[in-house]
Parts: C-alpha cells; structure tokens; sequence
C-alpha cells in the first residue's frame, strides 16, 4: 500500500533538504584515517571554505569533479579530508565515488595518468572503426597516457568519436588524436572545460532577446498570458515526452501543478542513449530556446527552484550553457527562478529519471522504486516536474504560433515534428527534423542523402539500444510514438542508426547488451547478472537459442527500470527477424 505523501517543509535556495529527512550526521573524525592537514587545505582551496552552516550534502558530485578534474584522479587523502569536510561517513563518500565511471580512485603512492583518452564503442563508432583504434593508441601514445574503452559520447554523426581528457574529437584517426593528446599534455588549461566551447555559431542571450525571445516568458510571468491558455495550447497540440517516454506535457504540468507546494523541476540533458545526440545539436545552437521553456514550465506550474542535469560528455555544451545562464541572470526579462546547472559523472542510468534525481541529490544513481511518482515526491522529498531538454525546446514555438502549426505536422495519420538523431551507413547523417509518422525509408531518402557509397539498406536500430532492431523489410513502417511495439521495438528518442549489407544485425545487438552490462547499477539481480550472461551467450557463433528467452524473459519482467527492461529488445529482435545469422 501507498504511504502518505509526506507533509513538504520550506525549501530555501541554498540548503534544499528531503522531506522529513533526518538531521544531518555529524562526525567528529574519521574512523581507521585521521584527516591530513595539507589534504584538506587542498579540498577547501577547490571547493570553498566551510560555509557557517557546512557544505551542502547535494553537492558531493561537483565536489568530487573539481578534485578530479585538478588531480585528474580522486586520492585517498582528498577523499578523506572531502569526507570530514561534508561531515560524512567516508564509506558514504566512496559509494558514490566509485559508483561513477569517470572518477577515479586512487591511493596516494599511486599516479594519476597524465591524460585521459575516451574512445567510444558505440555501435555507430564501432561501424566506423573504433575498435582498431582504441586498440592501435596506445602504442602511439606515452605511457603516461589512459586509453579507455567508452559508451556512446553523442557524436554518433562523426564517428568515430574520441574524447582526449574534455576536448572531443570527431571524426578522429590515430594522427588527429595524437596531435591533440600531445597539444593537452604541453598545456593542462587545453584539456578543461573553457576550452572546448562548440565552434559552431550560437544564438546568444544578446541576439535572442533582439529577436523578441523570452516575451513570452514575461508575459506568462507577468500573468499577461494566463498558464491555462499555455496549457491548453501544449494539449491541443499533442506535445509528449520527447526523451522517450513519451507521456503528454499538459497532462504532466496539471498533475504536478496539483500538489502542495514548494514544487520543484528537473530537467534531463544525460542523453546518454546510444546513437541520440539531438539535445547537444539544439543546446550549441539555440539554447535560450530551452530556457525560455524553462522559465515558461517554472511559471505555469508554479516551481521555485530548477535543476538541470548535463552529462559530463558535453563539456562544450556546458560551458556555453553556463556563460548563456550567466547572461540571462545578469540581464533577466523577467523574475527567474532558482536555476542550477549539475554535471552527470559517466552513468547511462542517470538519463532514468529516479536515478537523476538521486544524482542530483549527490548520491549513487540508482533508480527508485515506485509509487510514489516523481510527481509526488521526487528531489528532495518535493513534487517534482521532470522533463527532457527537447521537450522545452518547443514550448514557445507551440504558444506562439499556435497549436495547429505543430499539430498539422505529420504523415500516415500521425501529428506533430520529430527530431531524428540519424546516424551510420547514410550519406548524410546529423539531425534530421522531419515529420511524425515519416518511415526510415523516407528519412533516409528524403533528408539523409540517401545511403553512403557501396552500402543498401540491411537493417535499422529505430530507438538506439534500447528500441530493438528492425530488417529493411520493415522500413515502410511509421516512425513514432506506439507504432513500432506490435514489432517488438520502440521509437525512444528517435536515435535513427541504419546498417548496411555488410553489416549484422547479431553485432549491434551484442554490442547493444554489452553497453547494457557495463551501464547497468546492480541494483537488480536479473540486470546485473542477466545482461552479462546474455552477452556471452550472444559471443558464441551459434547462439543458444532457448536460453536466451529466458533470459530475455527474466530481464524484461523482473527488472526494477527501463535499463533491463529494454535490454533484451535488440536480442529479441535478433532471434525475431534475423535468426539465420544465429544458428
């Protein structure tokens, strides 16, 4: 049975606390390690002295990246020190340390690498070459160098893809990451974060408010334009859940806009899905779009602070989102809302939304078990709106020319605009803005340039990962929200990846289980121990066929999130469309 929601407490902006949470632990020292004196001048110096009130508990993940990115690895002595700092117990501090793929913990007599390379195997990527790279770097490289093995970096549209320590590099060959490995490692400054801004042309503060951008957001701020007239035109025009879910936005604000306040909202950048980059193309070019639909949400459903969550793939993408929120503060249109930009640590898990919320909290992110929804009682104990980045994005369009401009939008039957994140054997891949309903047959022919030289349509991933994998038979289908599921696969975020002929679709399927794997947060036995029995199942030149149904079975059932519940769609699918290449 449902417990009751409980009573909410006054948030104040700068200590957010869960409802009825316990008081805060205080430890005098830390047992087993005494504090080294020079270890915590080091932690204050990176994340501030001691607040009169102590450092908040939230903010343990950008604690632990500002000790990463200088030490470029977490030591023992800093963990320690961070640990007494936060008043914690170290045990907690390490679980959530090492819960994160990129933190790195070390001892203290050993050394950190003097650079990090990231080389994506994502299935786009490993099409493209990736694994005869990262093979091939480290013998190119110093051996001070770590040359890892990455999921999906969202440059699925240049692969491959490589990241050398925060710089991404795309399309990359052995020459042009070694020249920029080289370049990092003469100068430490080019390696961070204000030194990767996309070189692409952004819409800026400056040039968005000249072209009457975020009047809207005033006016609803202002209560020139009411929040029902907002909501009823998001209704109207059939706006979902553009991060995969694909639940209806009006019907979301009303339900969290009906609980007790104070209401909070959460917005999910991870876009962690292989193949999806969609949100990282709108960001760099247009990002006061999504603010404004940001502000917009805040308003009509009455939240007083605002979390967004980026991952930390996209350095670029957060430093001209923090430069373009600086902007915004410094100039507002409007009253703004507590607004706080967090970074994501390398865990696919966090792009579900429980697990973000825990994230954003500072802790391991795992997912929630539920009821009660997020809309209920979500961060910090608040009812919370959560949202993809697209979903925003479109907020101002829709209000302001009207429902019907979105709505009208659509083939076979279908209503409304798609953003495509297309991507492998095309002539042109990128994002692709085209119609719901459209068919990957269309897509790739009418906004991809066809298919790339030499290769003919085999078959297609129409969700990345998780959303199965389809023959060219199949390609006549319409792309959207609930017409591929009688299939066994989904549209999800629409991260379009096309094979050719001389491809196999058992491939992308045990590469997709393999990234389920290692991205898995063990909270469930049936995701930790079942997607990586499945993939070494799937190793085996003939697949053993029964086993794998369980399996897939087992993990589609029993498994506590969406991770392990759409593990097994790529498998099934496999042993639906493609069995000849499994027996």
């Amino acid at each position: 049975m449902q417990s009751a929601t409980p009573t909410p407490e006054p948030l104040t902006p700068t200590e957010p606390r869960r409802a009825s949470a316990p008081p805060k632990r205080r430890v005098a020292q830390i047992k087993g390690r005494q504090v080294d004196a020079r270890a915590l001048a080091e932690v204050r110096a990176l994340i501030g002295g001691t607040p009169p009130d102590g450092h908040r508990r939230d903010l343990l993940i950008e604690y632990l990246h500002r000790l990463n990115d200088h030490y470029r690895a977490l030591y023992e002595r800093h963990l320690v020190a961070l640990a007494a700092e936060l008043r914690l117990p170290l045990v907690a501090l390490l679980e959530v340390a090492s819960f994160y793929h990129h933190f790195q913990i070390l001892r203290d007599d050993q050394s950190a690498p003097a650079l990090t390379l990231r080389v994506c195997t994502g299935q786009s990527c490993a099409m493209a070459g990736a694994q005869a790279l990262l093979q091939r770097l480290p013998a190119a490289l110093d051996n001070t160098v770590q040359v890892l093995a990455a999921p999906c970096i969202g440059r699925c549209a240049q692969a491959p893809a490589v990241l050398v320590g925060q710089q991404p590099v795309a399309p990359a060959n052995r020459q042009s990451v070694c020249e920029r490995a080289h370049a990092c490692m003469k100068n430490k400054a080019l390696e961070l974060t204000e030194q990767v801004l996309p070189a692409i042309e952004t819409i800026t503060y400056e040039d968005y408010r000249a072209s009457g951008g975020y009047a809207l957001a005033a006016a609803v701020v202002n209560a020139e334009e009411s929040a029902e007239a907002v909501l009823d035109a998001l209704q109207a025009a059939g706006l979902r859940g553009l991060g995969g879910a694909g639940f209806a936005v009006a019907r979301k604000w009303r339900l969290v806009r009906e609980q007790s306040a104070p209401r909070l909202l959460a917005v999910n950048i991870d876009e962690g899905e292989p193949g999806t980059f969609k949100d990282r193309h709108y960001l760099e070019r247009d990002p006061h779009r999504f603010l404004e639909g940001l502000l917009i949400a805040a308003q009509v459903v009455g939240t007083e602070a605002c979390y967004l969550y980026l991952r930390d793939e996209y350095h670029g993408a957060r430093a001209l989102l923090t430069r373009e929120l600086a902007a915004l503060q410094a100039n507002p249109p409007c009253p703004l809302p507590q607004i706080e930009l967090r970074r994501g640590a390398g865990a696919y898990i966090c792009g579900e939304e429980s697990a973000m919320i825990e994230s954003i909290e500072g802790k391991r992110g795992q997912p929630r078990l539920r009821p009660p929804y997020l809309a209920q009682v979500g961060l910090f104990g608040r009812p919370t709106l959560e949202h993809n980045f697209e979903t925003l994005y479109w907020v101002r369009d829709i209000v302001e020319k009207g429902a019907v401009w979105f709505s009208a939008q659509g083939r076979r039957g279908r209503s409304g605009l798609r953003s495509f994140s297309v991507s492998g054997r095309v002539a042109q891949p990128g994002v692709k803005l085209a119609p719901a309903g459209i068919s990957v047959r269309e897509l790739i022919d009418e906004y991809c340039g066809g298919m790339a030289s030499g290769h003919t349509l085999y078959a297609y991933l129409p969700g990345g990962a998780s959303g199965g994998i389809l023959p060219a038979s199949l390609a006549h289908l319409p792309l959207d929200f609930d017409t591929l599921q009688p299939y066994g696969c989904f549209i999800g975020s629409g991260a379009v990846v096309v094979l050719g002929q001389h491809d196999q679709a058992r491939d992308a399927a045990l590469n997709a289980m393999q990234f389920f794997a290692n991205e898995s947060c063990g909270q469930c036995t049936p995701c930790r121990v079942g997607t990586v029995k499945a993939a070494q199942l799937m190793q085996a030149p003939v697949w053993d066929q029964a086993s794998l149904h369980d399996l897939a079975q087992v993990l589609a059932d029993a498994s506590i999130c969406g991770l392990g519940q759409a593990a097994p769609n790529p498998l099934r699918s496999v042993l639906t469309y493609f069995a000849h290449e499994v027996v």
